[in-house]
């Protein structure tokens, strides 16, 4: 009996990094991507303790070493100098740290450990999907690919096309809201005047957020090391935001008059006319789903539980989706026959509480961050530094940022999700697998 046919709709994180699990195991793998090219889009992002575990079970965990750069911490000052957040790694355990990385380059890492079973994962780049329709024994999937229709059938479906996708079933989803603030993001020559191991951020009252990341290198020019820039604003602002040389100025002045040092870095790189900083904007949604699968349907990655960036937790969560998926697969199938409700029953009890977790945890923390709340920021200007003075709240602190918590009293192992244990009919193949429209 043939190996089950899986369809990954969306070659993000999650639907990447799922397709290799499937893959190695030896399913068959056809992946949808609307685009006709890959080249992810959007400021640096921070790998937690979390995602490493899933990148070390990959397998390519020292390739993204590589090129990212190493973050033992996360460091929050507000304007008076004082540090807000003062939260690292070890406090958690001894040998944690995060991983500061470019999107193009965790695409370029996922990209290139997949194309090692080429023989099994089928690109269909330049893929429109217009709905799916579950069967008794497959799901269909319709669209279209350069103005032509195109009908066909899986096994199994996994949605994972982002936080704004139309895929999702209406019946498991309690929430689907935009946030009201987003941030305006800029990457840039690596700031060398603050410590290049920390996740550097900046706050005034709720209303001001600034933030500094470690980005690493891109696989194109590996010598230039890159910081990420994010500046909060409410969505209304995004568009307008640095329009013209005086907004500029505005600008530097109001960083200036807080955090001066970054305000001094930020002018040398404005006096470079080659090399301007281009700005662009990210805007979050917050989603929430009563169940992330059913039947022969999947959805993981942002597609099922979008959030805030406050924790910095999408990406993680988006890989540890793709580890309880194969678990629990590999749970429910034996001889080829895969029993989904016991598959789905297990990737619940992997994800359900740790998303709800997080979940809850943006939530509560955002408006504390991004918001006009007057009391807000004096809330958690009070409460935070007197946290950080204990230390079983700063182990937690330090736990949850590591991505690793389940619960208010449960967390995950690195150990255990980073394991592979090699199966006797894993199947690899060393030809290369491009990208394409079919």
């Amino acid at each position: 009996m043939k190996a089950p046919h899986f369809a990954i709709i969306g070659a993000g994180t999650a639907g990447l990094a799922t397709a290799i699990l499937l893959a190695r195991e030896g399913h068959q793998v056809t992946i949808f991507e609307h685009v006709d090219e890959l080249s992810p889009v959007g400021a640096g992002l921070l790998l937690q303790p979390a995602g490493l575990a899933v990148f070390e079970h990959l397998g390519v965990l020292d390739q993204a070493l590589k090129l990212g750069a190493k973050v033992t911490g996360l460091e929050g000052q507000l304007a008076d100098k004082r540090l807000l957040v003062n939260s690292h790694y070890h406090q958690a355990e001894a040998h944690h740290f995060g991983l500061g990385i470019h999107r193009a380059t965790l695409c370029h890492v996922l990209t290139e450990k997949l194309a090692e079973y080429s023989s099994h994962v089928t690109w269909r780049m330049g893929h429109r999907i217009d709905g799916l329709e579950e069967l008794q024994s497959e799901v269909r999937i319709f669209g279209s690919c350069k103005y032509q229709f195109f009908d066909d059938c899986f096994d199994a479906v996994l949605i994972a096309n982002g936080a704004r996708s139309q895929l999702r079933p209406k019946a498991w989803v309690k929430i689907d809201q935009p946030y009201p603030w987003g941030a305006a993001w800029t990457i840039v020559p690596e700031c060398l005047s603050l410590n290049p191991e920390i996740l550097h951020q900046f706050y005034d009252r709720s209303n001001i957020m600034m933030g500094i990341l470690p980005t690493g290198a891109i696989p194109a020019a590996p010598q230039q090391r890159l910081s990420s820039v994010f500046w909060s604003l409410p969505t209304s602002q995004l568009q307008s935001f640095l329009k013209d040389e005086s907004a500029k100025q505005q600008w530097l002045k109001q960083v200036s008059d807080r955090w001066p040092d970054v305000a001094e870095w930020f002018s040398q790189l404005l006096l470079d006319q080659q090399n301007q900083p281009q700005w662009l904007s990210a805007q979050y949604r917050d989603v929430v789903m009563s169940k992330f699968g059913q039947g022969r349907i999947g959805v993981i990655g942002d597609a099922a539980h979008a959030m805030s960036p406050q924790l910095g937790q999408g990406a993680n969560m988006a890989l540890l989706d793709a580890w309880a998926f194969s678990q629990s697969l590999s749970l429910a199938r034996k001889n080829q026959q895969i029993d989904w409700s016991i598959l789905w029953q297990h990737y619940h009890q992997h994800r359900r509480s740790s998303t709800q977790f997080y979940q809850f945890l943006s939530r509560l923390l955002t408006p504390l961050y991004q918001s006009n709340h007057w009391w807000a920021g004096s809330l958690r200007d009070l409460i935070f530094p007197w946290m950080y003075q204990i230390p079983y709240f700063r182990k937690e602190m330090a736990i949850t940022i590591s991505g690793l918590k389940k619960g208010p009293l449960q967390q995950m192992s690195y150990q255990q999700i980073a394991e592979y244990q090699h199966h006797e009919n894993r199947l690899i193949t060393n030809n290369q697998s491009l990208p394409e429209c079919e």
